[in-house]
């Protein structure tokens, strides 16, 4: 299973709810049907080069790419 190397974020266990229209009024025949599913994050594979000029590859979320990217236009600015 694929995790996230800085937020630690992996895939979760849920369910699954389809939206049934028309069953109003306590039809507890006609109930909605939790069906169980695996909620994945959207993990990317970077190259991220250090101040030493080394690089890594690391497998890490879109959230972490979104924030390497706004950290990185700060600090151009600043």
């Amino acid at each position: 299973m694929a995790i996230c190397e800085v937020t630690g974020k992996k895939a979760v266990f849920g369910s699954k709810q389809k939206h049934r229209r028309g069953v109003a009024g306590k039809r507890w025949k006609k109930r909605v049907t939790a069906t169980p599913r695996l909620f994945k994050p959207n993990l990317q594979t970077i190259t991220i080069t250090d101040e030493k000029g080394h690089k890594k590859q690391m497998t890490v979320s879109t959230k972490v790419i979104k924030r390497i990217k706004f950290d990185r236009e700060q600090a151009s600015l600043g």
